[in-house]
């Protein structure tokens, strides 16, 4: 893969976390990604989450649940992540525009079971991941996981190039 995937891990615990709440839409006239900056999960409401936490501010993967990115079909939902150091999002399952959306930017979005991101959260919430091709080493609270999950070819494909865009321009 293109570059490295893992570090730091903030948990958002909590099922159907939309774009709106990724990144509000007043900030969607803004004209470069750099701009998005400060205003990542800047509207999500969730007990002991605050996003201008160092935490947040360091973490290059998010643990979640169901349904994350659903909403409105933006690709700036990405692009604040992208920008914020977030290269990898763990979830049970991911809205279908956002998960494209992810390995368009060359991010990955990776996909578990509900009893593997049950363990991972039962690990605390000072999470640490690594990546190595397709397995998942997950440490915090003391202890280890590791998961396998799977990537469609082409999905792969964009992720080690890096993007939709340096994908086209290798390939066409």
């Amino acid at each position: 893969m293109k570059k490295r995937f893992g570090g730091p891990a903030i948990c958002l615990d909590r099922n159907d976390i939309n774009t709106d709440e990724i990144i509000p839409a007043k900030y969607l006239t803004e004209n470069s990604k750099e701009a998005l900056k400060p205003f990542m999960l800047e509207d999500l409401k969730l007990e002991g989450f605050d996003c201008a936490s160092e935490k947040a501010r360091n973490a290059g993967v998010i643990v979640t649940r169901a349904n994350f990115g659903c909403g409105s079909s933006r690709e700036h939902a990405v692009w604040v992540f992208e920008v914020n150091g977030i290269n990898m999002v763990i979830a049970e399952s991911f809205a279908r525009i956002f998960r494209q959306n992810m390995f368009n930017c060359g991010l990955l979005a990776v996909e578990l079971k509900k009893e593997e991101i049950d363990r991972i959260f039962a690990l605390g919430d000072d999470l640490d991941v690594e990546v190595a091709g397709t397995d998942l080493k997950v440490r915090g609270g003391g202890r280890e996981l590791d998961f396998s999950f799977k990537l469609n070819q082409f999905d792969h494909d964009l992720v080690t190039a890096g993007g939709w865009l340096e994908y086209a321009n290798r390939k066409y």
